[in-house]
C-alpha cells in the first residue's frame, strides 16, 4: 500500500463536494500566524509569520506520480497550518494545475492576504476560501488570537483589495462560536461590504475546544450574508469518498462526526 506524506483525502467537504488535500506546510507542529479558540489542530506552540519553503515542489511530485486514479471536485491546499506561510505556494499551485484535471482550491485564514506577493500566487488557483470571524479589533483578538503584528484592519482591507481583483471563485467563511455569536449581525455587515462571491457560515462539528452552535442559529446568522451563494454546515451536501491514507486525514482534520 502507497503511504504519502503530503497528501491526503480525499474527504468529503460541505463546501467542496469531495476534496483532495495537500499539505503544504507539513510539520509535526502546527504552522500558523493565529491560535484559534476552536482550530482542530489545537494550539499554535509557536506563531509563525515568515513564509519559507516547508515542502520542495519535487517532493510533491513525487506523490503526484503515485497516486491511484481518482476523481475529486478539488484538489485543496491546506494542512496542518496556514498554507500561504509557503513561500513557493504559487509554484506548487502552478504544479497541481499542470499535472491534475481538477481545479485548485486554497483555504487561507486571511492574515497575509493584504501582501501583494501573496495576493499574486493566489490569484493563480480557481477558489480561494479566505476567512473573517470578526467584526472589530476586540474580536478578532479574542477568538483569532492572532500574532501581535496582525492588524485586523489591514486584513479587511486586503479582502477588499482582494475581491477586486480575483477572477475565480471567492468565499468568506464566517466560523460562528459562543464567542462570536452575537456579532453576527455585525460581520455580515462587513462581509457583505466585501461582496464576495460565496459565504460559508461554519461551526466547530469536528473535534474542537470550542461547542458547535445549533442548528436554527447557523441558519439565522446565514440569513444575515447577501452574497449570491450562501453555504452552511448544517445544510451543505456531502459526498461519500474513501480516502487514500486514513492515518493522514485523521490527523489533519480529526474524526469525522
Amino acid at each position: 500500500m502507497c503511504t504519502f506524506k503530503y497528501i491526503y483525502g480525499p474527504v468529503s467537504s460541505w463546501r467542496l463536494g469531495s476534496s483532495l488535500g495537500i499539505d503544504v506546510v507539513a510539520s509535526k507542529e502546527k504552522v500558523c500566524t493565529f491560535d484559534c479558540l476552536y482550530c482542530q489542530l489545537g494550539r499554535t506552540r509557536k506563531y509563525r509569520w515568515e513564509r519559507e519553503v516547508f515542502v520542495r515542489a519535487e517532493e510533491i511530485l513525487e506523490e503526484l506520480e503515485r497516486l491511484p486514479p481518482l476523481q475529486v471536485d478539488y484538489v485543496t491546499l491546506s494542512g496542518n497550518g496556514e498554507p500561504t506561510l509557503a513561500r513557493n505556494l504559487g509554484e506548487l499551485i502552478a504544479l497541481l494545475k499542470d499535472r491534475l484535471p481538477f481545479p485548485v482550491a486554497v483555504i487561507t485564514n486571511s492574515s497575509t492576504i493584504m501582501d501583494g506577493k501573496v495576493a499574486e500566487e493566489l490569484y493563480l488557483a480557481d477558489c480561494v476560501i479566505a476567512k473573517l470571524d470578526a467584526s472589530a479589533p476586540s474580536l478578532f483578538r479574542k477568538v483569532n488570537r492572532p500574532w501581535e503584528g496582525i492588524a485586523f484592519d489591514k486584513i479587511v482591507e486586503g479582502l477588499r483589495a482582494f475581491q477586486k481583483d480575483y477572477a475565480g471563485r471567492f468565499a468568506i467563511q464566517v466560523m460562528l462560536i459562543e464567542e462570536n455569536k452575537g456579532h453576527a449581525r455585525e460581520i455580515a455587515s462587513i462581509v457583505n461590504e466585501i461582496a464576495p462571491h460565496e459565504v460559508q457560515v461554519n461551526t466547530p462539528l469536528r473535534p474542537s475546544a470550542c461547542r458547535s452552535l445549533p442548528a436554527e442559529e447557523i441558519r439565522r446568522a446565514a440569513s444575515l450574508f447577501l452574497s449570491p451563494s450562501v453555504l452552511n454546515v448544517y445544510d451543505g451536501q456531502r459526498k461519500t469518498v474513501q480516502p487514500i491514507s486514513e492515518a493522514q486525514t485523521i490527523r489533519r482534520r480529526g474524526r469525522p462526526v
